[in-house]
């Protein structure tokens, strides 16, 4: 548990099939934070009951929906369950928790309230078609949202308390957490960034579906684009989260 800060520091870790990694990532997890809710995203693997052996609160889902439908599952949960600062990491633990402190460092000196995990000064750990890929990604949503994000690809993020209500997006699966930075950027809340490393097992099989994943993302940056463009135009409001 966090013993430098008075503030509660909550995790919330998305899970899928991840009964060989979630055990000794929410070991390493506890010293840095106050609660962790890991939902478990329809794995049919033992990750709902490890985690909840290791302490954390688990929600689960009958069938797997998506990584932004179990990032939607538990921001709702902490919308309801408050705290002063939300860090969402992976559980494949390509996410050092031991860098938890980083986030918390850069809110203390910035008061940015939504920071992301960079990884991109130490690419070269990362697969080349993964690095081509985030690059482009990063560049759109930097256009997108007229703010410098180097790595809009990276789950390990901090949100302040004051920026929940504005997590909202209609994708279910990876697109959800570049929906999330546009709709944050709309909203004109200020996105930073804080280095991080990069961690990748190249035996363990990815959930990132390439071809599928990318179309998914161009078809919500299009679905952005027409939105922003309609609410311009007094035809709409602001989403809900």
């Amino acid at each position: 548990m966090m013993a430098a800060t008075s503030t509660e520091v909550c995790v919330l870790i998305p899970a899928f099939q991840a009964a060989q990694t979630i055990q000794p990532l929410l070991e390493q997890t506890q010293q840095y934070a106050d609660r962790i809710l890991v939902v478990d995203d329809g794995s049919s693997d033992d990750t709902a009951r490890l985690a909840e052996t290791a302490g954390a609160k688990v929600l689960r889902h009958s069938v797997n929906r998506g990584k932004g439908a179990a990032l939607k599952t538990g921001i709702a949960y902490f919308q309801e369950h408050p705290c002063e600062f939300l860090v969402t990491m992976d559980a494949d633990g390509q996410h050092a928790p031991a860098a938890i402190p980083r986030f918390l460092r850069a809110y203390e000196r910035t008061h940015i309230p939504v920071l992301l995990g960079n990884r991109m000064a130490d690419r070269g750990q990362m697969p080349w078609l993964r690095r081509r890929t985030n690059q482009l990604m990063s560049w759109l949503i930097s256009r997108a949202t007229g703010q410098y994000i180097p790595d809009s690809q990276c789950g390990y993020r901090l949100f302040h308390r004051s920026s929940l209500l504005y997590l909202c997006s209609e994708s279910a699966g990876f697109a959800a957490e570049s929906e999330f930075l546009l709709h944050l950027a709309d909203r004109g809340i200020r996105i930073g960034s804080v280095r991080v490393p990069t961690i990748y097992d190249r035996k363990q099989r990815s959930c990132i579906r390439p071809i599928r994943d990318t179309f998914q993302f161009f078809r919500m940056l299009r679905r952005f684009y027409r939105y922003r463009r309609r609410r311009n135009n007094g035809a709409l409001d602001y989403p809900e989260g």
